[in-house]
């Protein structure tokens, strides 16, 4: 067993008894009392790197069948951060330099170890650095193919696995199966017992549903409640056997909350993924309609699509929204309202705030957004949605010369979809010179969940539009309550506290704990926070008193059009 204390832990890899104890008695005389283990083979060493958390190795370069060159070797193997310091008697230069070529750190004659001390102590110093770093980006990089909550696939994951099943069946004519499931008493356990207990929830369900998917396949969180399942090299029949399974597993499991106990169904559509479709979101769009008709039909189903079967026309017919926004789109229908900020501090009165809010003109009447942002998200349309907003807020600060002014912070909404837009940024640029608009007036609004499923495009984005100034809010702050592990890596400016919070803090102690948490937890990191959904004068006075710096709702300024 390796010691775990808090010296030096240093690896020796020598194989003259005399030479290792002169390179410890150097480094006690400067002060350094390392724990060390010899070792003089490669399978020695092996062990050691196996059974060992190392600081640093030591190394002398030509031993009986074992050269440094192997010891690196081993050490990228198992150990790949581990820094590697040659000390030797005899080496030539241009062994020297391909030593360090293969990975070595540094290397040192035996008969000068005046340099040892400082050397090790760079190279701990440094190995620290780079394998926080290697840790960083492999976290950084596991988050944007995996849900933040459950840990399975993320939707994006999901669909790049469903294409290659499609190519697939394409080439070789084997056929698989989709499963498209929705919890169907989330909403009940999420409105009843908070979001806390909705995401304690859906962990429990997929590691419940995890237990029946083979290796081979993908088990991924789409969204809210909703998973899916890719079964590789499967029949229907087989399919909804699975499908079957895995609805008595949820019908039977009871999650139980604060004492007490609820029951959960899933609604599954099923879709035959064969070289008759053409697309992954062709297979995901008719998996929504059987899932969609599995609860219409009683929920805890299970629902094959079928292209002849009238309710999935029905749906069908639902999806035409599609065209409707196309032509929205195309004839400029969409127009914006905006709603105000108010500052709930005296040092935070440095400005007016108001958030640009998208509507949608259907003959004479006007469409809100939850209306149809759902089925824009769904049919890839929010970033041309998005691109219009952008272009009718600037012509507006343009038209009353607010963009010019010294103050003033005008949010618009960004969706999850424009940050795969690789060519947004330059949008935007061309419209502030176009508009001569000043990017520090801008703030731009993207939601946690957005945010999260396209991390790293997101943070490019933030990156580089904050280098010209503008500014980002993170919106619906504290809904997953996954928001905190991921603040050190968005370089946002405001936090939203999400409204659902804040609407009932004055009766729910925990809504309050939590709308507490956010605001603190931003001002630490350096922000500013604002709080949504504020009705009335007596949540108003609690967020003041909470030292919330802004407040945003209908008991503060109704949304009103923008003329």
């Amino acid at each position: 067993m390796i010691e775990t204390d808090s010296r030096l832990r240093m690896l020796v890899v020598e194989d003259s008894q005399d030479d290792a104890f002169l390179l410890l008695r150097e480094l006690r005389k400067g002060g350094v009392d390392p724990f060390y283990q010899v070792v003089d083979s490669e399978e020695d060493m092996e062990k050691a790197l196996r059974g060992g958390m190392w600081d640093i190795a030591i190394t002398d370069h030509n031993m009986p069948g074992f050269t440094s060159f192997r010891v690196l070797e081993l050490t990228q193997k198992y150990c790949s951060d581990l820094p590697v310091i040659i000390v030797s008697g005899l080496i030539g230069e241009d062994v020297a330099v391909s030593a360090m070529k293969a990975g070595a750190q540094d290397y040192i004659m035996k008969n000068n170890l005046s340099r040892l001390i400082p050397a090790i102590s760079r190279e701990v110093r440094e190995g620290s650095v780079r394998k926080a770093k290697r840790k960083a980006e492999s976290t950084l990089q596991h988050m944007a193919y995996h849900d933040s909550l459950t840990n399975l696939a993320n939707r994006r994951e999901f669909e790049r696995n469903l294409s290659q099943a499609l190519q697939d069946s394409h080439e070789t004519g084997r056929r698989h199966a989709l499963l498209y499931l929705d919890l169907d008493q989330f909403k009940i356990i999420n409105d009843t017992c908070g979001h806390i207990a909705g995401d304690a929830l859906l962990k429990q369900i997929a590691k419940l549903l995890a237990r029946h998917i083979r290796a081979d396949d993908t088990l991924a969180r789409l969204g809210g409640d909703e998973f899916g399942v890719l079964l590789r090299g499967c029949d229907a029949t087989h399919a909804s056997k699975v499908a079957e399974t895995l609805c008595e597993e949820a019908r039977e499991f009871k999650f139980v909350w604060q004492n007490k106990p609820f029951s959960v169904s899933l609604s599954v559509g099923m879709v035959v993924i064969s070289n008759e479709y053409k697309s992954s979101s062709e297979l995901l769009s008719h998996a929504d309609l059987a899932c969609y008709a599995a609860k219409d039909r009683g929920r805890n189903n299970v629902q094959l699509y079928q292209a002849n079967d009238k309710e999935m026309q029905q749906r069908q017919t639902d999806m035409q929204w599609t065209s409707s926004l196309q032509h929205a789109l195309q004839t400029n229908s969409f127009f914006l309202y905006h709603q105000e900020m108010i500052p709930l501090q005296a040092h935070s009165a440095d400005g007016f705030r108001t958030e640009f809010l998208v509507r949608l003109q259907q003959g004479s009447s006007i469409v809100p957004p939850g209306a149809f942002i759902p089925a824009a998200e769904r049919f890839g349309l929010m970033p041309r949605i998005d691109r219009q907003v952008i272009n009718m807020a600037f012509q507006y600060l343009d038209r009353t010369g607010l963009g010019r002014e010294p103050t003033g912070t005008f949010f618009i909404n960004l969706s999850g979809g424009s940050f795969s837009d690789g060519e947004l940024f330059n949008f935007i640029k061309k419209l502030v010179d176009k508009h001569r608009i000043l990017p520090q007036r801008i703030c731009f609004e993207i939601t946690e969940t957005a945010a999260i499923a396209n991390l790293d495009q997101t943070i490019c984005f933030i990156k580089q539009a904050r280098q010209d100034g503008f500014e980002f809010a993170l919106d619906d702050f504290g809904s997953g309550m996954s928001s905190f592990s991921y603040l050190k890596a968005l370089p946002v400016d405001y936090l939203k506290v999400d409204g659902g919070f804040v609407r009932n803090l004055l009766e729910d102690p925990i809504d309050l704990g939590i709308v507490d948490a956010c605001n603190r937890i931003g001002h630490a990191a350096g922000l500013k926070t604002i709080a949504e959904f504020v009705e009335n004068d007596a949540v108003k006075q609690r967020l003041t008193e909470l030292g919330l710096d802004y407040a945003q709702g209908y008991g503060i300024a109704m949304p009103k059009p923008l003329h």
